[in-house]
């Protein structure tokens, strides 16, 4: 399986062009957003659709720039999936995920993305490969380091060590587009907006 991922768009329709064009150019099977898709619930206008005229299947979250009710509209209105507090099974893969952040216009707390990623977990636990996606990275990793005044995710943090998906999936900090690191067995990438392909 291929997916092409990526996060932090605020509302840049030019850039959701080009990634479908690259979804399609490396036949992506999925493409999974990491949330911050439109800016204040504005600028919604062709975020999705690039993808959904190819054909393909897409997958989000809602960052802390988007609120849930939103990205539950843009899911219906694109035939998408949002996937806060949710999982889907893609072929022998599990991915689960929870957006937002504790900062920003649209906050969520610690323990709530927590058990959000755990009501998605639960639902997956019987598949050997799983994929965790939030728009926050977990707290205490490298990522955060790159920036002065955005943190990581201590609920995040909580999940990776708890739940230890193969990969966890994040943005929000866009000085850290591109890192990887491993927590335990989990590699967890900041995909950012120029987006990353993962063959799994």
């Amino acid at each position: 399986m291929r997916i092409l991922a990526a996060g932090d768009f605020h509302g840049d329709s030019s850039l959701a062009i080009k990634l479908a064009e690259r979804a399609e150019k490396e036949r992506a099977d999925l493409v999974i957003l990491c949330g911050d898709l439109i800016e204040m619930d504005n600028h919604s206008e062709n975020i999705l659709k690039p993808f959904t005229e190819k054909n393909k299947k897409v997958l989000l979250i809602p960052g802390n720039h988007e609120t849930i009710a939103m990205a539950d509209f843009l899911a219906d209105f694109y035939g998408a999936k949002n996937i806060h507090g949710y999982s889907v099974r893609y072929k022998d893969v599990g991915i689960f995920g929870a957006g937002g952040a504790s900062i920003g216009l649209h906050q969520i707390g610690e323990d709530e993305i927590f058990q959000l990623l755990k009501e998605g977990s639960n639902k997956i636990n019987y598949l050997d490969k799983k994929i965790m996606v939030t728009h926050v990275p977990p707290s205490g990793t490298k990522m955060e380091k790159f920036s002065d005044f955005v943190n990581g995710s201590s609920g995040v943090r909580k999940a990776v060590e708890e739940f230890g998906p193969d990969i966890l999936l994040c943005s929000h900090i866009h000085e850290a587009e591109g890192i990887e690191e491993k927590i335990g067995k989990t590699v967890v990438m900041n995909v950012g907006r120029k987006g990353k392909i993962i063959d799994i």
